[in-house]
């Protein structure tokens, strides 16, 4: 048996099978059918080292590739790399790539792919990723397939910066020496995954297509996969039960829809898929305006807000009341904390303590659909009975986006990714380094606490879990007692699919890297 493995291993690496047929030709002859699958809203770009909103990452992260892939569980799987090794100390750390991949204009990829992505392109244009390399001394080739990153100090998350929407490779034959966001390349994306981009007719569709030389035999497993665009919330929900649709993503249709649509024959639904992701949801509270920088105040929003009902109403069971800033499924994540159960006579008691004189408050829903029109109404109507006076202030998502940038809001809706840990998905929004206009997933509060700051930097170099999880239990505690935001739910955004497809969802990251390796029964 071992021997026939080494054979099998030696005709993957030559790309041949053992009779000389091509293995990718082998795997073709098994690929079949056409994946048609719901995106919302359409994609501003698919180049997934520049953009980085949802439905990017759902498209792009089957284009491009990161050196490794997720399980449920949030263990690092081979991708890109087939395997790792890191000194006594936890900063030196060693990745070997796999051999005879190829980018798919049929360049190979190697090493310094890897470090011209993370070191050069990344660098400049992926925010959230350039604040894991501040922890990073330097990423060397040591040769073609062997790169090694060096740290400054030990980085607990480290292992977890790997997935294609933090870290996806980009092509260094193709960008090097250009002008990234001005690149031609970024209209037609080439990666290493196993799909490739075809098409994309605006306000219709975006079409990738079976990458034949895939590094992994008998992947991919399909023809085709189509992303349609719908703008209207009732089309989507009818293509889906005509059976136009095999996929609907969650937040693709309506929440009260998903109840109905689950009961149709050959559907099934799941949640699986938003492990590594955490969605996260609350309500941004502008700390530099009265009375919205008095801590009383914003503790009184919180025990205003009644969000099991909205859980039950607004999203039909497919959420439930955050405790606080971490979500539950992220690391070092503890239920010891301080609570805000609903209590109007305490919340009016602490506006009257806070000084609240009555003022007017601007509310910003978030433009994503009914769902969150009705969990807006239902906080204006919470709030409201508490004697917070609200006005909702609507908006297209270029606008939420706008106002988010540029603080013009009093309150907010958004929810964010958390990442797996608290030194990639959560510090950002409360640490005071994160304070700037221009983006709507930072500190867009404004809270700033110089003992949140040095736990929050502690945490991430803390190499003992145990010290770590006794730093990120301190700092959610300080963080419900100052309250920055109105924290509101953990979402377990549902995924409807047809039942004739198989594996839709294969990682924590779920569709986002996963359709490349489904298939059509």
């Amino acid at each position: 048996m071992q021997r026939r493995r080494l054979i099998q291993l030696g005709a993957t690496g030559l790309g041949v099978s053992i009779a000389g047929v091509p293995l990718h030709l082998l795997a073709q002859e098994k690929r079949s059918g056409t994946i048609n699958v719901l995106v919302q809203p359409e994609p501003p770009g698919l180049m997934l080292g520049i953009v980085q909103n949802g439905p990017t990452q759902m498209i792009a992260g089957n284009i491009y590739e990161g050196l490794l892939r997720y399980d449920e569980k949030l263990d690092p799987q081979p991708l890109l790399a087939t395997s790792w090794t890191a000194n006594k100390e936890g900063t030196v750390y060693t990745f070997k790539l796999k051999p005879n991949v190829k980018w798919h204009d049929g360049k190979p990829f190697t090493s310094a792919d890897v470090v011209f992505s993370a070191d050069v392109f990344l660098r400049k244009t992926h925010a959230r990723f350039r604040a894991s390399l501040q922890q990073i001394e330097s990423i060397k080739a040591l040769d073609p397939l062997t790169v090694e990153f060096t740290l400054k100090q030990p980085f607990g998350p480290f292992m977890g910066i790997f997935e294609t929407g933090t870290m996806p490779m980009i092509p260094k034959h193709i960008y090097d020496g250009t002008d990234f966001l001005t690149n031609p390349a970024n209209a037609t994306p080439i990666g290493t995954g196993p799909l490739k981009f075809k098409e994309w007719v605006k306000g219709s569709y975006i079409q990738l297509v079976a990458n034949e030389q895939y590094h992994q035999p008998g992947v991919p497993k399909v023809e085709n996969v189509y992303f349609h665009v719908i703008p209207d919330a009732a089309s989507r929900a009818a293509a889906f039960e005509s059976g136009k649709i095999d996929i609907a993503p969650g937040g693709s249709v309506e929440y009260f829809d998903v109840a109905r649509l689950a009961k149709l024959p050959g559907v099934e639904v799941t949640t699986k898929g938003w492990e590594f992701f955490a969605p996260h949801s609350w309500l941004w509270i502008n700390n530099r305006k009265a009375p919205m920088d008095k801590v009383k105040f914003r503790q009184a929003v919180m025990h205003a807000i009644d969000r099991d009902a909205i859980a039950k109403v607004a999203w039909q069971g497919y959420a439930k009341a955050a405790t606080g800033p971490f979500n539950s499924h992220i690391k070092f994540y503890s239920d010891d904390v301080p609570k805000y159960p609903r209590d109007i006579a305490k919340a009016k008691k602490l506006l009257d303590e806070a000084g609240y004189k009555g003022e007017t408050l601007r509310l910003l829903p978030l433009p994503y659909g009914e769902t969150w029109q009705r969990q807006a109404e239902m906080v204006r109507q919470h709030l409201g009975q508490a004697g917070i006076k609200i006005e909702m202030t609507p908006t297209d998502v270029a606008g939420w986006n706008q106002r988010l940038n540029e603080w013009d809001y009093d309150l907010a809706f958004t929810y964010v990714y958390q990442y797996g840990d608290p030194a990639l998905g959560v510090a950002r929004n409360y640490t005071s380094s994160n304070i700037a206009k221009g983006s709507p997933f930072n500190n867009v509060e404004g809270y700033s606490n110089p003992k949140v700051d040095e736990l929050f930097a502690a945490g991430a170099v803390a190499a003992d879990p145990e010290k770590r999880k006794a730093i990120y239990l301190e700092v959610q505690k300080l963080l419900l007692e100052e309250a920055p935001v109105a924290w509101l739910h953990e979402i377990n955004f549902p995924t409807l699919y047809r039942s004739k497809v198989k594996n839709p969802v294969s990682s924590g990251i779920g569709l986002n890297d996963s359709l490349g390796r489904a298939s059509i029964a």
